[in-house]
């Protein structure tokens, strides 16, 4: 069905009217059966509105004992916290919000780029824990955009040879850890690996670029989307901005519909996701290595694209949401 929308999304990316998406998202969540008699914390990403989605009708509610919406002071993602105390004999939360989505279509990227300053965008260029911008990063980095002179013809060298070199592994857990080390000894896994291998190969060779941690959206008129997040990458362009790039729905697709490099429909994919996103996803969070706010009591966490919790300052694995016990829905409205 993805694939299936998709065609009809590169068709439409032609047009002067970009396609939409809009519904209701509802997360439930409840701890009730977590290590009772323990102080439970959740913290949720909080999707907020920019130029490629509108959110509204946001509501809160449960037996929570407080509550409240913050943000990390690294990277200013928007967090949604509760917590309950250890004789609370229910914790549930739900949290729904209303959502626009529009397809994302950057096609006219300027071949020139003007004089920019780094230091700006120091953050995009950073090394994280588990995405190094020297060593063996740097050097692959420096022999993808060799000749290359812009961050253009950089990020698109490395889309390029991220396509080209990286595959999905649907073995892989949830959306990957996105081990860049790793993942350049065995190049397979899911989207958060894939586009992290795109960001660290990026920010070594001097362009900022960053992960976009999303959730999709529902085909049906209502579904289940509990295991829908998504990964994607932006990359700055000087004189232009933030330029969209998902070539790990590049590998996705080729492996869903068993075609080749130089298929004729993986050209189609190569060509739409470079710049351009279908309006079947909702941005959640952005960051890496982040410490919540209010702080965990865990490590720096990866990735914020699931929702967090610690029962008795122990973690519980958002990977496992059965087991976590939450669920996002999805209803088209």
């Amino acid at each position: 069905m993805f694939l299936a929308v998709l065609m009809v999304s590169l068709v439409m990316a032609g047009s002067a009217r970009a396609a939409q998406r809009a519904g209701v998202v509802t997360l439930e969540v409840d701890l009730s059966a977590q290590s009772p008699g323990r102080e439970a914390r959740l913290w949720v990403p909080y999707p907020l509105s920019d130029h490629n989605q509108v959110v509204s009708d946001v509501r809160v509610a449960g037996d929570f004992t407080s509550s409240g919406v913050y943000s990390d002071q690294a990277h200013g993602t928007p967090i949604l916290y509760a917590e309950w105390p250890g004789e609370a004999a229910s914790r549930k939360l739900v949290f729904t919000f209303r959502v626009e989505r529009r397809e994302v279509a950057q096609r006219d990227l300027p071949s020139r780029e003007p004089r920019w300053n780094p230091a700006d965008y120091a953050e995009y260029l950073q090394p994280t824990s588990l995405g190094p911008t020297t060593g063996e990063v740097k050097a692959l980095a420096d022999r993808i955009t060799k000749g290359a002179r812009t961050n253009l013809e950089k990020a698109r060298a490395i889309y390029d040879w991220t396509v080209e070199n990286m595959y999905r592994d649907p073995g892989t857990r949830g959306c990957g850890r996105g081990d860049v080390c790793l993942l350049l000894k065995r190049p397979g896994g899911k989207c958060t690996d894939i586009s992290s291998v795109f960001v660290a190969l990026c920010r070594a060779t001097g362009v900022p670029a960053r992960e976009i941690f999303g959730i999709r959206l529902g085909r049906k008129a209502a579904e289940d989307i509990t295991t829908y997040q998504h990964c994607w990458a932006e990359f700055f362009v000087p004189g232009y901005g933030w330029v969209s790039a998902d070539p790990a729905d590049v590998r996705k697709a080729m492996l869903v519909e068993k075609v080749g490099p130089d298929s004729p429909r993986t050209k189609e994919y190569r060509a739409y996701f470079w710049g351009g996103i279908d309006q079947y996803r909702v941005m959640l969070a952005r960051g890496r290595d982040l410490r919540l706010n209010p702080s965990q009591a865990g490590p720096a966490l990866n990735t914020f694209g699931y929702p967090y919790a610690e029962v008795g300052g122990k973690p519980l694995d958002f990977y496992d949401p059965k087991r976590f016990s939450y669920r996002y829905l999805y209803r088209e409205r």
